[in-house]
């Protein structure tokens, strides 16, 4: 599944599953210009990916339209041109819906939901023009729910309606597909300031049906195969990667 010559954005492409895309995408002969809003870890992840191939790095916040604006064109002056776009910023604020303001809940919606709409909106010429590909990364809390997740859960939900509403309107040039992650384990992707060894339990591992905890190269390659020409009849498709999880019953005894 090799892309050699194409482009690809990545979005919140500095550290966890961003940066694991962003080395995959690499290794399978892609041009990288990752965007995120924190500019150290921008700049280690290019020091530690630049031998790799072409990467390049731009410092904006993906909920602010300008800087939407601003890495599609980067992406154009970079390399002339965009095959692929994943979005995958985002963040959370988890607290009780009587605690959670309306500025914390419109900042998770702002960054993990409308900015794929301003994504799409602003990079669909581009994309048309090389008959790409879109992949947004959502999360099983867009099928299921841990207390105190409204504005996450509601965003990531949104990810998987707008996916599937813009494969239709983007189709046939367009394909758009979406993954729904469940526990990635990013702990040794992170920021230097921020990196550790995984801790994880036995029982972290057992509990999933397929024997263990997801790992941000699961997600990466996935993203690989959605964007390849492999994948050519797939769109408007959400797919769960989450080790089996959302399919099991769990009830206590």
């Amino acid at each position: 599944m090799k892309h050699q010559g194409r482009t690809v954005l990545v979005t919140g492409g500095a550290q966890g599953i961003g940066k694991a895309i962003a080395k995959t995408a690499l290794a399978r002969g892609l041009q990288v210009l990752i965007v995120d809003r924190d500019q150290a870890a921008g700049q280690e992840t290019i020091s530690e990916l630049g031998a790799q191939g072409e990467i390049r790095f731009l410092a904006a916040d993906v909920a602010q339209e300008s800087d939407v604006q601003r890495m599609v064109q980067g992406a154009l002056d970079h390399f002339g041109r965009l095959d692929y776009l994943v979005n995958n910023a985002g963040i959370m604020i988890r607290k009780p819906v009587t605690e959670l303001s309306y500025a914390e809940w419109r900042q998770v919606l702002s960054v993990n939901l409308d900015s794929i709409f301003l994504a799409a909106r602003y990079a669909t010429p581009y994309l048309r023009a090389q008959e790409g590909a879109m992949v947004n990364i959502a999360s099983t809390r867009g099928l299921m729910s841990e207390p105190d997740t409204e504005a996450y859960s509601a965003s990531k939900g949104g990810i998987i309606a707008l996916t599937h509403a813009l494969a239709i309107s983007l189709g046939p040039a367009v394909r758009v597909n979406c993954i729904s992650p469940g526990w990635i384990e990013v702990s040794e992707w992170k920021k230097q300031g921020q990196r550790h060894a995984p801790d994880l339990r036995p029982e972290d591992q057992a509990q999933h049906p397929a024997g263990r905890v997801g790992r941000p190269e699961d997600v990466a390659s996935l993203v690989m195969y959605l964007l390849s020409e492999e994948a050519g009849f797939i769109t408007g498709a959400n797919f769960v990667l989450d080790g089996g999880m959302t399919r099991k019953m769990i009830y206590v005894e």
